[in-house]
């Protein structure tokens, strides 16, 4: 590949990938903004928990990559990405300029819904305009974009604390001001050849919906589910109790639990940049997975069997963020685009992305009574959840390592 079109398909994958940093972002601004809109609404603790179960970390995501990927399929990647941007920045304007609390729940459930939306199209989009021999690494990229939107956030937080519900709006116009800016410059790309093949081609072989639910497709959705989702569930449970990690071990102060949370995102870079961009298009993947997954289960494991102190807490920070960095999250990415036909990708990821975020909104009003029953068991609890998605992964895992899509689509179709 030429100098201009490998810095083109690069582009490509910034202007796409920035769809995880917005994700990322927004779930990590939201949650952020909760107290203080609680404090000035007088918001109850139920209302608190609707917000988080429909917004963009949960079933407004689930709902929008439902219903967003099985138009990318039909209508083309570009367009759904393109303008599903306005709709987000829609959503996000109500939460900037809210002065009720119908503005926030509106404004949540556009942002989830956009979001959601937004993930398979850029996810199909990455996977097919990337060199064959180069398609994990720039699934990587994305994923670096998804932690850097939570620093990025959390350091703006920071800085902005005295200015109390200001400061929240002033971290929701710079995603606003974001979304804008990519509905312009993703205006200018070029649709996914990949998909404009299949368009082609749909009359006589485009698979019908139905086959992504028998076969090997089937197996792949409930791979990619199982491995994914019992991970997720840690990810999401990890996010309400790492508060309380902070503040037993003596992180008491904003800046100080900011700090270290901006820092476990920063390790999760590190992580994805030197080892899953280098080696996912070289190595085994499958052992690369199971890799990522015992050491994230060993420091899991740490607070279940160790008294909760400081070096342990920064152990276990070191240990989940680093084999976070080039596991379930990339892999998800990663392997959601390379099992499925071009016209049927973005369909299949909008129903794996669905069903994870949808099965989190669920399980989250069910962690403060887990949380009740004392950290020592939610711990083990979380590592078995850590477990679970380890056995799959191994059980189900592909080798496509340094295969393109037409190859790994010809495989499925000889099994």
């Amino acid at each position: 590949m030429s100098n201009t079109a490998n810095s083109g398909s690069w582009r490509d994958t910034i202007l796409a990938g920035l769809a995880n940093y917005i994700d990322a972002g927004s779930i990590v601004s939201a949650s952020v903004a909760l107290a203080l809109w609680q404090e000035h609404f007088g918001l109850s603790e139920s209302y608190l928990g609707v917000l988080g179960a429909f917004g963009p970390n949960a079933i407004g995501a689930g709902v929008g990559a439902l219903v967003g990927g099985r138009l990318c399929d039909k209508f083309g990647r570009k367009k759904i990405y393109q303008w599903d941007m306005l709709v987000y920045a829609a959503g996000m304007a109500l939460l900037v300029f809210a002065v009720a609390p119908w503005m926030i729940v509106t404004g949540f459930l556009i942002v989830g819904l956009a979001v959601g939306a937004d993930i398979p199209a850029s996810w199909s989009l990455i996977a097919e305009q990337a060199p064959d021999d180069a398609r994990g690494k720039h699934s990587g990229a994305a994923q670096v974009l998804w932690y850097l939107g939570p620093v990025v956030v959390l350091l703006m937080s920071l800085a902005l604390t005295n200015l109390g519900l200001l400061g929240a709006r002033i971290v929701f116009a710079h995603l606003l001001v974001l979304a804008l800016g990519l509905t312009f410059l993703r205006s200018r790309m070029k649709e996914s050849r990949r998909w404009e093949e299949a368009q082609a081609q749909a009359t006589q072989e485009a698979p019908p919906l139905s086959s992504l639910f028998r076969g090997h497709h089937l197996a792949s959705i409930l791979g990619l589910v199982g491995m994914y989702g019992f991970w997720n569930l840690w990810a999401g449970t990890n996010g309400f109790f790492f508060p309380y990690i902070l503040h037993t071990v003596g992180a008491a102060t904003q800046a100080q639990s900011v700090a270290i949370q901006a820092l476990s995102f920063f390790i999760g870079m590190v992580s994805i940049w030197f080892v899953f961009m280098k080696l996912v298009d070289k190595v085994n993947q499958r052992q690369l997975f199971i890799a990522s997954a015992v050491i994230q289960v060993i420091g899991m494991a740490l607070l279940a069997v160790f008294p909760l102190t400081i070096p342990i807490a920064l152990l276990y920070v070191f240990l989940l963020q680093f084999g976070g960095g080039f596991g379930a999250q990339s892999f998800f990415q990663l392997w959601s685009a390379d099992q499925f036909p071009t016209a049927l990708r973005a369909t299949a990821q909008g129903i794996c992305f669905a069903i994870v975020r949808i099965a989190l909104g669920v399980f989250s009003f069910f962690v403060p009574m887990l949380n009740a029953t004392g950290f020592s068991n939610l711990a083990w609890i979380l590592t078995g959840f850590l477990v679970i998605s380890g056995v799959i992964g191994y059980l189900w895992a592909p080798r496509n390592e340094g295969k393109s899509l037409e190859q790994l689509e010809a495989e499925r179709q000889r099994a």
